[in-house]
């Protein structure tokens, strides 16, 4: 059955009321509406030959159409494991920010995780010269032999970890690269150990490998850093995989050398927990801090899989490539999910990525430069953020985000508006009010905390912090600090 679509996306009614071109067409065929919350509530899709109800937590649904032969009700009801996962957050944020942006509302958008910087031209061309030359066919699943070699070097000049070509899988994307991984090693009831905050789509991938996620708390006066006694203490039979993300999304959290050796002296002595390390921030760093990779700890090799990528170090987003490395055994079991999925990555994608890796350490200059900029633009930040009643930071030392506590505020009645009970209603009120696109800390598992992309210009970060600052002096913060 075809249909013509027509997308209206509801923000708020304040907003609404302002542009009305933002309100839904009562004559589209299909309408579908996402609140900030990003929760899935309903949606109804109309023609004149069926009416399909689907609700995103209902076990079974119907779906009723006229045939010659009289009425069918074909069943339509999802899988327990897709129901079990909440859509992203993130993506869902940054999709409304994105509507709105084009209804003519002047948004700053600060939810997305994506450099605001080009990719850098010696990769752009690399992957222009593969389309004219003809490179445009399918690779080995496991990528060319060319760019596995590559990252092979990269990993042993720069992360002091030693692989062959045969131990690295190239995919469409780290998040690719990621899930395979957790779908390769985890069994039905096995649990995911994932240090929060945490990048939002850790715990849902543990729940499409049926397995359950255990979140380790950490907090904001210990730089959100794991404790190594919780990890002790949160240990079972069932723990299978342990997830760190150094530098962190969503915190800027870079785990030292020590910390990290404290943690792999108890991985060691629990012969059924693994570690996947995400690396996929490590170059994007400010000194003093270091990045350590988690395999080249002593007895550590045998235990990890390394992922990483392009997209944030190199501006290459879009591309969507990404790797693991790690002992062939794991390899070959996320080759094989992958070789019955997508199958390898673009031809032209892995092209740019041996340009990228040929670039020089680190990166070479134009990465240096990109952190350069991110480095300037969290200094701004974190002095403007500092000067505000109330608010808490964890400077950051990697990655491009601020993770700040604003809980002082919540429990504050704002006129026209309401309660703020939440970083979800304290981003939906900087929406409404500062036009400022942010990400609440519940989809990161820490609901005190809003996060702050600093992915942007600097003059667009001084604008957004203006509106912020405007539109907070007249709360109060609720909590004493």
């Amino acid at each position: 059955m075809a249909a013509t679509a027509s997308h209206s996306f509801q923000a708020s009614s304040r907003i609404a009321s302002t542009h009305p071109q933002l309100k839904p067409s009562s004559d589209s065929q299909i309408s579908n509406s996402i609140s900030f919350s990003s929760q899935l509530r309903s949606f109804s899709l109309k023609s004149s030959s069926s009416t399909r109800q689907l609700h995103s937590h209902g076990i079974s649904a119907a779906l009723r159409t006229e045939s010659s032969s009289g009425t069918v009700v074909v069943d339509i009801s999802l899988s327990p494991r897709v129901n079990s996962v909440k859509p992203s957050k993130t993506v869902a944020i940054t999709d409304q920010a994105t509507a709105l942006a084009q209804a003519g509302v002047p948004v700053i958008r600060l939810a997305a995780g994506e450099p605001d910087f080009d990719t850098p031209a010696i990769i752009a061309e690399a992957g222009i010269s593969a389309i004219r030359e003809g490179y445009t066919r399918y690779t080995p699943n496991a990528g060319t032999l060319e760019l596995r070699s590559a990252i092979c070097h990269k990993l042993k000049e720069e992360n002091r970890i030693s692989y062959t070509p045969d131990q690295i899988l190239v995919s469409n994307g780290a998040k690719q690269s990621i899930l395979q991984a957790v779908l390769a090693v985890c069994s039905p009831g096995d649990e995911v150990l994932i240090p929060a905050p945490y990048w939002v789509s850790y715990p849902e991938m543990a729940r499409l490998a049926d397995a359950n996620p255990v979140i380790l708390k950490t907090h904001i006066s210990e730089d959100f850093l794991l404790d190594p006694k919780l990890l002790e203490s949160k240990l079972s039979e069932k723990s299978r995989l342990l997830i760190l993300c150094s530098p962190s999304n969503p915190t800027g959290s870079v785990y030292p050398r020590k910390l990290l050796e404290e943690i792999a002296q108890i991985v060691a002595r629990h012969p059924r927990l693994l570690v996947l390390s995400d690396e996929i921030y490590e170059h994007i760093i400010y000194a003093p801090a270091t990045h350590t990779s988690f395999a080249s700890l002593p007895g550590m090799w045998d235990r990890t899989l390394t992922v990483n990528g392009f997209s944030k170090a190199f501006a290459m987003t879009g591309w969507r490539l990404g790797y693991l490395a790690g002992p062939k055994h794991f390899v070959a079991a996320c080759g094989k999910i992958q070789s019955q999925s997508t199958s390898g990555a673009s031809s032209i994608s892995q092209k740019a990525g041996v340009a990228a890796l040929g670039m020089g350490y680190a990166g070479g200059e134009a990465v240096s430069v990109m952190v350069k900029a991110f480095r300037e633009r969290r200094d701004f930040l974190v002095k403007s953020f500092g000067e505000m009643e109330g608010v808490k930071i964890s400077e950051p030392q990697g990655a491009f985000y601020l993770f700040l506590d604003f809980s002082s505020y919540f429990g504050a009645e704002i006129d026209g508006f309401g309660a703020i009970n939440g970083s979800e209603s304290l981003c939906q009120y900087l929406l409404d009010k500062a036009q400022v696109a942010l990400v609440p800390g519940d989809a990161f598992g820490e609901d005190s905390c809003i996060r702050i992309s600093y992915a942007a210009s600097l003059s667009t970060l001084q604008e957004a912090v203006e509106r912020i600052k405007k539109a907070l002096i007249s709360v109060r913060p609720a909590v004493p600090v």
